[in-house]
């Protein structure tokens, strides 16, 4: 009885989720196969009309801040959740930042993390993540949450902090790794994924005070827009904290 008044909620906060989403989006749920797992992730239909709109109502006054970065699945997210692999996820707890639409973090549940935390700060955000979660009866080991580095939100330690192609503001280099350094568990890495193509080298600089910073890059095969078959390279941070350091 207990099960099913648990998924007629979840029922429930889905629809309400979508009607809200559906006031400015028109979306449907796409299949996507993540590693012998099927899901379903919410995409949008009308996402020309949406930056049309914000141009016409001239919302958009810096490009890399007000554009619905968040709406496209950057390849970054599948390779950094197949990254978490490495470390073991089965019973930790996973907190991605600048989640998206959460694609990180449904790829980290098919892999095992027991518990995950998707944060952003854009409300439209985490709606998509929210929806995505629910959708695939995730609801059990995954949250969405409004997540900003910059402020002082109490978040419990986790033993993986994670995102991909966060790094490209500058500004956010130092606020952010104070969070980590406060908010990753004992023992515990953050992990970042970024295209080498954006690839920000002061960020590492940076880690390198107060974390052991290690630095791979990884080679991902994928298809372009032409149909070809092309190498795309990511850089992968690993940053784990010094014993001694204090922020």
């Amino acid at each position: 009885m207990a099960d099913a008044s648990n998924e007629n909620a979840a029922k429930k906060r889905l629809e309400g989720i979508l009607t809200r989403i559906g006031r400015k989006f028109d979306t449907s749920f796409e299949p996507l196969s993540i590693d012998g797992a099927d899901l379903q992730v919410l995409s949008i239909h009308n996402m020309q009309a949406h930056l049309d709109a914000l141009i016409n109502s001239k919302a958009i006054k810096n490009p890399l801040r007000d554009l619905p970065l968040w709406a496209k699945i950057w390849p970054a997210s599948f390779v950094l959740g197949r990254y978490l692999r490495k470390f073991g996820p089965e019973g930790k707890s996973l907190l991605e930042i600048g989640c998206g639409c959460g694609i990180c973090g449904l790829v980290a549940a098919v892999h095992g993390f027991a518990k995950i935390t998707m944060g952003d700060i854009v409300d439209d955000a985490l709606d998509f993540a929210r929806a995505n979660i629910l959708h695939n009866n995730l609801e059990e080991k995954a949250q969405a949450r409004f997540l900003d580095v910059t402020g002082n939100d109490n978040i419990p330690p986790h033993d993986i902090i994670a995102a991909s192609e966060i790094l490209y503001l500058d500004e956010l280099h130092r606020p952010l790794l104070k969070f980590i350094h406060r908010t990753l568990a004992p023992g515990g890495r953050a992990v970042f994924c970024t295209d080498l193509a954006r690839a920000k080298p002061r960020f590492a600089k940076l880690a390198k005070e107060k974390f052991r910073v290690s630095e791979n890059r990884i080679g991902v095969k994928a298809i372009d827009e032409e149909g070809k078959s092309r190498v795309r390279g990511y850089e992968i941070l690993i940053l784990e904290r010094k014993t001694d350091a204090k922020m």
